[in-house]
């Protein structure tokens, strides 16, 4: 069944409120990316990231009960209605549809060859985004703080930056004056996208290393006592063909994060998150000297009531 016009009415009249708080919000923080709107009415089951000039929007896949000309037609009315609410041109609109559970190897999957990529600023560094080929944008904008932490701790430090997709931390982190950034991924695509956007923000890749592996095999490659600083956002559930074993994070985290805490300096920093919904820390395991839970810290305006992942900063 189509939402009836008093729902659409809804959807406008949140979608406005939300927007003209989060505007200003953004304004006052010099922020040009984020987020809009998160499902917050059933009926519209919508993520929308705004990036700059243009507006990214996802739809979670939900049994809408509707033919496909129907749910068309239904998509329609929303996007022109979006157009309006947040003033930007429906051309400039990109849609995607996602399920809510995701595996990390669709992430991976080029879903279009249409290549609509811009480069975004972000607390004045550099970032390509691609809105139309795959089903991430290639910044996650709920990290905006944790990435800011990253920097402001970095300089002089050796970094390591496990699961690093496009390497946004990386950037920071070298923008921050780290002496070396390690960034390691499953995904070429990836980790040549985040060699291109170290390179947009005029830092000397040779100083750096790209690490093409397998997360779970690398951490065994790894020397003792090597790094001061590592970031690893790992996904919630990984069985990709490229990788040997397949990852559950509530199962493996504990022994995922003792084996880079052996590679890890004493007194050394992990920032760790997952966006896995019911997620439990089993710090007792965890052979760190302290661990915090920074999730409402690094929770960014635009995320407020709404973010699922949590973030630990540990300490060896």
């Amino acid at each position: 069944m189509a939402p009836s016009p008093d729902k659409l009415q809804m959807f406008e009249n949140r979608l406005t409120k939300v927007f003209r708080h989060l505007k200003k919000l953004a304004r006052r923080q010099n922020i040009s990316c984020y987020r809009v709107y998160d499902d917050d009415i059933p009926e519209f089951p919508f993520s929308i990231e705004l990036y700059e000039n243009k507006v990214y929007v996802a739809e979670y896949q939900r049994r809408h009960g509707m033919e496909e000309e129907a749910h068309e037609a239904w998509l329609d009315s929303c996007l022109e209605l979006i157009s309006k609410v947040l003033e930007i041109p429906l051309d400039l609109i990109f849609v995607k549809q996602r399920q809510r559970k995701q595996h990390r190897q669709a992430q991976y999957e080029k879903l279009s060859f249409e290549s609509q990529e811009m480069i975004v600023q972000e607390a004045g560094l550099k970032f390509k985004v691609n809105l139309s080929d795959y089903l991430d944008t290639g910044l996650f904008l709920d990290h905006r703080i944790t990435r800011g932490m990253v920097r402001e701790e970095a300089k002089d430090k050796k970094v390591l930056n496990l699961f690093c997709y496009t390497g946004s931390f990386s950037v920071y982190a070298a923008a921050g004056g780290a002496t070396q950034v390690t960034s390691a991924d499953l995904s070429k695509t990836y980790l040549s996208w985040a060699e291109e956007n170290m390179r947009l923000n005029d830092i000397d890749v040779s100083k750096h290393e790209f690490v093409h592996a397998d997360v779970l095999q690398y951490l065994d490659t790894l020397k003792l006592n090597t790094f001061d600083l590592v970031i690893m956002d790992p996904p919630t559930f990984s069985n990709s063909k490229r990788m040997k074993d397949f990852l559950d994070i509530q199962r493996d985290h504990v022994t995922l994060l003792n084996k880079v805490l052996l590679a890890t300096k004493k007194g050394g920093v992990i920032y760790f998150s997952n966006n896995y919904r019911r997620f439990v820390l089993d710090e007792a395991q965890i052979e760190a000297s302290s661990i915090r839970d920074i999730t409402t810290p690094t929770t960014p305006f635009d995320f407020q009531q709404k973010l699922i992942r949590k973030c630990y900063r540990i300490v060896k």
